[in-house]
């Protein structure tokens, strides 16, 4: 038996338009994450809402990435990264890891290494040191999928979350 399987251009015609896309997922409420890596050339990280575990054995988790970001090639390049998990209170963190152009890990962000010298910020509500095993072309973004090796969670704290455009907490 032979099965056909479709292809699909990469162009938005295909699809429903970017605008409907976004306002999809903007009904779609997910916890938020700053994801930081050192590839060399010093720390870089970004706001991810697209983080998910994906295997219990072995521990796996994935992200995804845009290729225009100024953190992709960086992260193209790490084999290692930290997600770090944001708490209620910490709306302003997940503001400046979103914003192109800026230092991110200036002051006023207080950030620290871990033993095996990946960046982890300070005041998470937790945090996931992670092996990176591939990416995966996605469209305009690349898919990390990442093995769990380490991880720090301050119990009681309530997440962060991203829903219809805004932060809000549970």
């Amino acid at each position: 038996m032979t099965v056909t399987v479709p292809s699909y251009p990469s162009t938005a015609a295909t699809g429903i338009a970017p605008d409907r896309f976004k306002q999809a997922f903007r009904r779609y409420p997910a916890g938020v994450v700053v994801v930081t890596a050192d590839a060399g050339h010093g720390p870089v990280g970004f706001t991810a809402t697209s983080l998910a575990s994906l295997s219990l054995d072995p521990p796996l988790v994935s992200f995804g990435i845009g290729t225009t970001t100024s953190s992709w090639p960086h992260i193209e390049r790490a084999d290692t990264a930290v997600v770090n998990f944001l708490g209620a209170e910490q709306r302003a963190l997940a503001t400046t890891f979103a914003t192109s152009g800026i230092d991110r890990f200036a002051a006023p962000t207080g950030w620290r290494r871990l033993p095996q010298g990946e960046p982890v910020l300070d005041g998470v509500a937790g945090w996931l040191r992670l092996e990176i095993e591939r990416t995966v072309p996605a469209g305009d973004h690349r898919i990390v999928i990442a093995r769990v090796m380490d991880s720090w969670l301050d119990d009681g704290r309530s997440p962060l979350l991203f829903h219809n455009g805004t932060y809000h907490t549970l």
